[in-house]
């Protein structure tokens, strides 16, 4: 049996519908040597019933790590996933984010040592979130522009993003100006780097949670290589009703002191220092 080598780590805090349809996404990816880790920040009954049956669906190995809600402790459930993980290269994305079926092989293809890779998204309103079935993921209608057009979507410079290939594609990638960083909607990486920097900073709560571990790869010497055009998800509508302002200037501060103290490794992160 072939040893998995990459690890798919996809956040969710009850959203089972959604998490639902990214799964679905999955099963249709034309790279096949994967796992699925599930960050669940405490989600209720109800999604793992959802993860359970689909385990028996899908054609990939799904995990489900959890924990008890004591409110936003993704960094926490991330760490934990990534220990749980057996892949020695790791994408991580999120619970709402449907990937097209060849988002895991344009990482795999663009992966270097040294780098990490940084992916873009593509939103949609919550009208279309809704449409939006396993048929028209397995026939991957729902990336096409005309499809989406159809039902409502306006067109827009970030089209591009489903429309790239070739020469397009590398040169929208090359001069964007939109700089790689860690984003946790569609980042990769080498699981040791992860490790080496000590994973999530679990103070860290909403806004700029992910950017901070990408600050100390950074410091460690990793690089990150933009491939916003290459490797595509469909970002669905959701809420943010757990935003609150302090958690940013908290975060904010940590994150201060993380350039300026070129931090590599978090004292509050895997292990705890």
């Amino acid at each position: 049996m072939q040893a998995i080598d990459v690890s798919v780590i996809i956040s969710t805090y009850n959203q089972p519908k959604w998490l639902e349809n990214v799964l679905w996404s999955y099963n249709y990816q034309t790279y096949k040597n994967f796992e699925v880790v599930i960050a669940d920040d405490g989600s209720t009954e109800t999604t793992k019933i959802m993860i359970d049956n689909m385990s028996k669906l899908v054609n990939f190995p799904i995990k489900h790590i959890w924990h008890a809600d004591k409110g936003f402790r993704k960094t926490t459930i991330l760490n934990k996933a990534t220990l749980a993980s057996v892949g020695a290269y790791l994408v991580f994305t999120d619970g709402d984010c449907i990937a097209r079926n060849d988002f895991l092989q344009s990482h795999i293809n663009k992966r270097e040592v040294g780098y990490c890779l940084s992916g873009g998204y593509f939103k949609l309103p919550l009208t279309i979130s809704k449409l939006i079935t396993k048929t028209d993921i397995e026939t991957q209608d729902c990336f096409k522009i005309d499809w989406l057009k159809h039902h409502g979507l306006k067109k827009t410079f970030k089209s591009n993003k489903l429309t790239s290939r070739g020469f397009k594609e590398y040169f929208l990638n090359t001069f964007t100006t939109t700089k790689a960083t860690f984003d946790g909607m569609n980042v990769s990486g080498w699981k040791a780097n992860i490790i080496e920097v000590n994973g999530f900073d679990e103070r860290m709560e909403y806004g700029g949670e992910d950017r901070e571990i990408g600050e100390r790869l950074v410091n460690l010497g990793i690089k990150f290589k933009q491939i916003r055009y290459s490797a595509i998800c469909l970002h669905l509508y959701h809420e943010r009703d757990y935003v609150k302002p302090e958690m940013i200037e908290k975060n904010k501060k940590i994150r201060a002191i993380t350039k300026q103290q070129k931090v590599k490794q978090t004292p509050f992160g895997i292990k705890k220092l």
